[in-house]
Formats: structure tokens, sequence, C-alpha cells
């Protein structure tokens, strides 16, 4: 639990972060390999990634550490979540018990198990038969989705800027820019297919249970219909980080009207009973800083009827206490803390309770606190009615929510994330699920035990997820996970040149564009991610008691209870709400709307950008009315098509298939597998109809958003499980990436059957003794990306931008061979750039990386948005050392 004091820090958020693999279950996903092996020479089922970060844990549990922010040392097992064959959770169980491990969780559904298993045990539990993939929990850092620090102005048109939103602005706004998606027009049109009768599952940091936006649906229902915690205090990082817990055991129970425990007297309520337990909180540990908070909180459970009270007045008495049961019986809300009425912030902290047996022998009493603004903002994007108290609403005004939070301000545990999730699709009756958290993994292909049961959930229950790309961007192959699934939806973030104005106070002339944040596409084994693109900036709720967040160049602030935040956590809720949109509709009307359909639905109608590569926007942006359009005619008549192609990356030889995967990905150094400027190579890709009518079916490819690189035949005859071979050509004739979207479609359907991402890199070659050097010119919020190949055996690669203008405010980043970026520096290049800041303790015009790993390695140019000038020229060189 975290206190209500007045908070100045900035809030952050989560990353935030494809083709479907026809036809792949659990049960017959092979275990892919990894840049490490496991004992014994056999395919890592828990990737080197992970195995780092039991090695980590081990290390810190014997010498008894206690990371920064946790509250306790480390223990002596890790928490693994393990995705197992199909039907064979039971005997998976029996077996982890063999080997020491306390199961902690079975989900046979999806082929699901959790354990805390000794460090000494780890290599047998991968080791195992049914065992197909394994995760360690870990926690995942926060990422800032704050626009940063303002200077005055800058990147103006010179004129006036922009005005704040008020209650006055209409709903067609670029504030809360869901007009984007089509949306608003699609809500004038049809105002009863607003999201009523759909439930939005939030997976998330928490939502506020206060805030007056997300109070009521536009019929006048109570919005936010449950909060719970996703957490689990037997869960590693959630041991160590989450404080909302509290811990009941044999040793806790209590009886009588009075007892004396931890040296106080305590009044039990209700006389006491026999199934009474009794903890409490010393607050001067326990991260608690309101000087109205001080000394021990105690509280009382009782396990009957799961009832929970809290000394809040601290008198030791719980006579005089509010009873509280969880928020879904009664929507109780309490506080903590004293509000001061001469500030605007609410000083006073609202919670919920839970309290859940854990296991035989203990119990755990969840005092749900939330100490992030994320959760809310993003509650607010999907669902928000009333904004301002005026006319601006998020995509779904008339959706309800549930709140399930893994998260707090140390960062999320992704036990917590899988546990939430399916708890989230198989008990509390929601529909559509986001969420704007994941990790950023070298390998990212869709295999990690999240993603893989993240897909056995969706089959299963019938409830679409949507996760953000990730903020990794602008590098190639930067896409997260798990929005690396096959079948969750992964959003980039795309922004308009009006929301760069009303948000910023910045000027540019695009249209549209996708954010430089933004991850890119494709996956690892060339897998189609992101899928699509939603606007990834919005003003929208945040909680009264952390500070608001607005951007100082726009020339205004937001009152308590909003703020302006950015990222792709803030496109995935765009796009999650849209698809409340559909599902509302498709109810009222009767139509069909299965995971499947509503992906293909949104698919095959997404606007692509002609002046965005395919790998940043996927199909492109969602777009409501037309995605209604096909689903209200229906698309379950369309046939499942799978690809599968050639792979050349610095990790391609540890797929599950080696150097082969669902979409056309090379990333290789020319003289090493890849292809050089100028240079024409033909792939063989293989597509397969899995289903529909036994004889052949004709199907036309087209090439979205080619360059002139790829060239392929025009049509293909499928015949029901008989592979057909087509020949792509690519031939780029410029140096960088290549990228465009192969479509698959059979004209007498009603969506297109397939699509496939198809990317080539072509890298300058870097050799010692030369110099590589190219001048350009960036405008402002865009990019310009440059591949060049270092060598093996280079100790140094050094980096310089020159040829400024005066005052422009430009910087550079690189990536590596892996999609990682490069940049060492915790303020990195997020800051970095020439004249701002002094570079925020960063050198913005040279640097060097140290023994640089071999293959192709990416420079992205950025104009930040206060530039000055819209046109930002400069002179980029690299060299390398031997």
């Amino acid at each position: 639990m975290t206190s209500p004091v007045k908070r100045t820090r900035r809030a952050v958020a989560a990353l935030a972060t494809t083709l479907v693999v026809g036809g792949l279950s659990l049960s017959s996903v092979p275990a892919h390999a990894d840049p490490s092996a496991a004992p014994g020479g056999v395919a890592d089922k828990l990737g080197s990634h992970d195995r780092a970060l039991v090695a980590r844990y081990a290390a810190q549990s014997r010498a008894r550490a206690v990371p920064a922010d946790a509250d306790q040392a480390v223990p002596d097992f890790v928490t693994l979540m393990l995705a197992v064959k199909s039907g064979s959770t039971d005997d998976t169980a029996r077996q982890l018990a063999e080997l020491g491990a306390e199961v902690t969780r079975t989900d046979p559904e999806i082929g699901y198990l959790k354990a805390n298993v000794p460090f000494a045990a780890v290599d047998q539990v991968v080791a195992l038969d049914n065992v197909l993939r394994v995760d360690a929990d870990e926690l995942l850092k926060l990422e800032e989705t704050s626009a940063g620090a303002g200077v005055g102005g800058a990147g103006g048109d010179g004129g006036s800027l922009p005005s704040a939103p008020s209650a006055a602005t209409p709903d067609d706004n670029p504030y809360m820019p869901t007009r984007e998606t089509g949306s608003v027009a699609f809500k004038t049109e049809h105002p009863t297919y607003d999201g009523r009768g759909v439930t939005i599952g939030i997976m998330d940091t928490g939502v506020d249970p206060t805030h007056p936006a997300l109070a009521t649906t536009t019929t006048g229902e109570r919005k936010l219909v449950d909060t719970v915690a996703g957490s689990d205090p037997r869960n590693l990082i959630d041991l160590l980080f989450d404080r909302t817990w509290l811990l009941m055991s044999a040793g806790n129970k209590v009886t009588g009207p009075t007892v004396d425990k931890y040296d106080i007297t305590w009044t039990l309520p209700d006389g006491g009973s026999d199934d009474m337990y009794l903890n409490r909180k010393n607050l001067a540990i326990s991260g608690y800083v309101d000087p109205t908070l001080t000394g021990t909180l105690g509280v009382a459970y009782r396990e009957s009827d799961n009832a929970v009270w809290i000394d809040l007045n601290q008198d030791y008495v719980f006579t005089d206490d509010e009873l509280y049961r969880p928020y879904r019986v009664n929507h109780q809300i309490g506080y903590l803390g004293t509000d001061n009425p001469a500030t605007e912030l609410n000083e006073r902290q609202p919670f919920t309770v839970e309290a859940r047996r854990l296991s035989p022998a203990l119990i755990g009493v969840n005092i749900n606190t939330l100490d992030e603004a994320h959760g809310t903002h993003v509650a607010g994007i999907t669902a928000a009615n009333g904004i301002l108290g005026g006319r601006m609403n998020g995509q779904a005004p008339g959706a309800k929510l549930v709140s399930m939070r893994a998260c707090t301000h140390s960062g999320c545990s992704s036990a917590a994330l899988t546990d939430g999730m399916v708890d989230l699709a198989t008990n509390h009756h929601v529909d559509v699920i986001n969420l704007s958290i994941g990790s950023s993994p070298a390998l990212n292909d869709g295999q990690s035990a999240m993603a893989l049961l993240y897909d056995r959930l969706i089959a299963t229950t019938g409830v679409q997820i949507f996760s953000s790309a990730g903020n990794s961007g602008a590098g190639t192959n930067s896409v997260g996970d798990p929005s690396s699934a096959d079948t969750v939806v992964s959003v980039g973030a795309s922004v308009s040149k009006q929301t760069w104005w009303a948000n910023y106070g910045s000027f540019v002339t695009r249209a549209r564009a996708v954010f430089p944040f933004s991850s890119r596409g494709p996956r690892e084994d060339g897998g189609f991610k992101p899928d699509i693109t939603a606007p990834g900036a919005a003003i929208s709720p945040t909680p009264s008691w952390i500070a608001s967040s607005a951007v100082a160049d726009a020339g205004y602030a937001l009152p308590a209870g909003y703020s302006m935040l950015q990222g792709t956590s803030m496109a995935s809720p765009q796009a999650t709400g849209a698809a409340a949109l559909l599902l509302s509709a498709a109810r009222q009307n009767g139509v069909s709307a299965t995971p499947t359909e509503l992906r293909r639905a949104i698919y095959s109608t997404a606007d692509y950008n002609k002046d965005e590569p395919a790998i940043a926007q996927g199909r492109g942006e969602f777009n409501v009315v037309h995605a209604w359009q096909y689903l209200s005619k229906g698309v379950a008549g369309t046939d499942e098509v799978t690809v599968s192609a050639p792979v050349c990356t610095s990790l391609s030889g540890k797929l599950v298939t080696p150097n082969t995967g669902s979409g056309l990905y090379n990333s290789c150094a020319p003289g090493n597998g890849g292809q050089g400027v100028g240079e024409s190579r033909t792939y063989d890709v293989t597509l397969t109809r899995t289903s529909g009518a036994e004889g052949a079916l004709d199907y036309v490819l087209d090439l979205r958003g080619n360059d002139g690189t790829f060239t392929a035949p025009r049509k293909v005859s499928l015949a029901k499980n008989v592979p057909a071979v087509v020949t792509v050509t690519a031939a780029p004739g410029s140096q960088g990436i290549h990228s465009a979207v192969l479509t698959i479609d059979n004209a007498a359907t009603q969506a297109v059957e397939q699509s496939a991402m198809l990317a080539v890199e072509a890298a300058a070659p870097l050799a010692p003794g030369t110099t590589w050097s190219v001048d350009g010119a960036v405008d402002r919020n865009d990019t310009v990306i440059y591949s060049v190949a270092v060598p093996a055996g280079a100790t140094s690669l050094t980096v310089n931008l020159a040829g400024l203008a005066g005052g422009s405010q430009t910087r550079w980043w690189a990536y590596g061979p892996d999609g990682l970026e490069a940049e060492k520096s915790s303020a990195g290049t997020i800051y970095c750039y020439a004249n701002y800041l002094d570079g925020n303790g960063c050198d913005p015009f040279t640097r060097s990386y140290a023994v640089p790993k071999p293959g192709v390695w990416e420079f992205v140019v950025e104009a930040r948005r206060t530039s000055p000038t819209l046109a930002n020229p400069y002179h980029l060189t690299a060299t390398v050392t031997p």
C-alpha cells in the first residue's frame, strides 16, 4: 500500500507492445531454441534471458540481498510460469511436487502451471517432457509516457498556442482523438452502438474507482463493476515489491472480544469469532510517507463471510470501524489519509479490499491502492464518459470496466500479468481485454510461455486481447512481448497533425504519422507485428491524488484528475475501445463476432498510410466504420491460410524451425546471407490453405506499401492442405529497411484471408579504415533510419552527428543486430538532443560502442517536437576500429 500524499513525481506508464500459424495449439508447438542452450545441448525452453534472471535471483538469494524498493531479501526460489502440453497439467504438477516445487496455480483449460521452484531444481523442471516453454517471474519496469519537459513553446508555427480542452470541447476533438478511428462518426450515426452491453478488462496499474468520468455509462449504469489484484504474494516479484498484501496464517488467529498482540491490546469486531485473523502493517517500514499515517495499521479478517476491518483511526478498536467486503459485493470504497482542501490534489487516497485463501495454510488480504496514473488513463481512453465534465468521451462510453491491477510504481510482475489475464478472461465476464504492458526480448518470436498462453486463452474463452506494441521504436524488430503472440492484436501508435498541435503545441505538415517511439516489426521469425495502429497520445482521466501531466509547450495546464500521456500504451486502449463498439453493435444486431471474426474485420479494413513503412503500421489505422461494414455482413466463411518463408537474422537459427518463419525477413549483413543495395534475390514463400473446400481456390496477391523493392505473382491457386510456393523477388534500390504487406485474398469472401510481412534490409558495408557518411534532413517529429553492416572482430563503433542548423534539436540513437537499443545511459537518448537540456547527461554528437556485435546496425535520426526549424539538416558518420 502507498500513502495518499501529494505526488509530484510524474506518473509513468508501462509498455507498453500477426500472422496466425494456423492450427497450432500448445500441445503441438515445439519449444524453440534460444541464444543459449540448456545443459546437455537440448534446446532451451527457458531461454537465455530468463536463465540469466534465475542466475541473478539465485546469487541475490545466497547473499540475502534486498533489491532496491523491495521490503525483504530475495527468497530461495524462483516463480516459473509453464506452458505445458494439453491434458498434462495434473501429471506435470505431480512431477513438480516430486522435484520439491510448490505448485501455486494450475489452469488445465489452457495448459498453464505456476510454481515456486528451488534454484537447484530449475533445470529438471525445464527438462520435463510435458513442458513446452518456461518464463521466469520478472519485474517489468514502468516506462515513461509523459511527454517530457518543455522549453517555452518552441516548435510552433509562430502563431498563438492551442486552447486548453474544457467541458465545452466536443467529442470530435484532437485532444482525445477517438475520431481518428472513425468512432465519433460511428456513434453519431448509431448512438446505441457506444459500447453498451460490453465489459472491458483493464490489465494494468489499477483504475481509480472514484473518478467522475469513470462513474457511469451512457445508460446510467455503474461503469467500474469490479477492481481486483492480479498479483499474488507468493510470486517472487510480488513478494518483494507489492506492499498491498497482508498475510494471515494460523499464528494470526485470534478469539475473544479483546486480544493482546504485537504489544497492543486490540478490541476485535463483533466480539471475535473462531475464524477471526489479525495482522498489522508497520507504516514506518511499509512505504507510507503521509504524516497522517504513521505507527501501526491493524487489519482484521473473518473468513466465514470474507469480511475485512481496517483500523483507519488507529485506536486499536475495530468495533468503531467499517466492515469492508470485496468491491464487487457492494462497491465499497475506503480512504487512507486526510485531504487538504487548500490544495488542488486530493491527499487522501481511496482503496478497495479483497481477500482470498492462497493455500491451506495462508490467507491474503489486499488493501488495493494505486500509486500510478497509467491504468486510469488507459481506462479513460477505452471508456470514459464525460471527460472534464463535458461532452468529450473515450472510445466506448457505454461500456463497463473491470480493473485488474498487476503493477505498482516499482513495476509489473510478469506472473501477475499471466495470472490476472487468465482470471479476467475466465472469471470476470469481460468481453475484450486491454494490456498496455510488456517487455522487449531479443528473440521476440511469439513463443514465450506468456504469448503461448495468451493465444490459448483467446481460443478457449472467446475473449480478444489487445496489447501495446511497445515504446522501443523506431528500430526494426523492436516489437514487444506478449504483443508478439499470434492472436493478440498488437497496436502501434499513430499521431495526427491536429493532435501534434493540440496536445504538444508542435507544428508538422504531415496529416498522419507513426510516433517515433512506436515499436516496429516484424517479429524475429518475420511474423506480422504490429497488426494495426491507433492514436497514441490523449488527454484522459488520471487519479486526483497524483499530479497531473501536461505538455508545457502546449501553453496550458490540466486540472487535477487529468493528464496528457503518450505511448503505444495509449494506442492499445483506443483499439480496445473501438473493438468494444463493434462488439456492442454485433450484440444489438445478432451478428457473430468471435475473436477470429473480429480480427478479420479489423485487419481487412484498416486504413493503410502510404507515407509509413509496413513494419511501423502493420495493416494500418483501425477504421471502426469500415470494420463494422465487414463484420455486419459476416466474415465466418473466410478460410485459413498459413505462410512459411525464409528468415535470416542474427538469431534466426534459434527459431522453432531454424531460419524459417511466418513472414519473409532478411536483416543479415551482405556477404553473410543478407542483400546488398541493388542486389536482386528471389525467395520461396509457401502458402497453405488449411480449411474450406477440398478443391483448388483462386487467391489474389497484392503488395501494399511497396516502394518498388518487391515483386510477386498476381494470383495463386490453393487446394486444401496442399502447399503452394510463390516466388517473391526483392531488389532494394537504396540502403535501409524495405517492407511491404503481402495480402492473400479470395475475392469470393468478405474478408482478406491472410497478410504476410515482407522485410529486407540492405546495409552499407562498414570496413575498418573507411568512413560511412550521409547528408540528410529530418522533419520535426519525424525519423530517418540508416543501416550499416559492422564486421566481426571490431573493437569499437563510433558515430558522429554534425552539420546541424542553428538551434536544431536533433538526435540519433543506435540499434544492434538483435533489434534492441544499444544505448547505455539511463537518460539514454530519450532527451539526448543537440541544443536541448545540454544533452541531458548524454553526448548528442559523438558516442562509441565497445566491441559491437557483428551484423546490421541501425542509426535513427530524429528532430524533436520543439526544434525551431521544420526541416533539420545533418551530417552523420560512422567508423569501426579493428
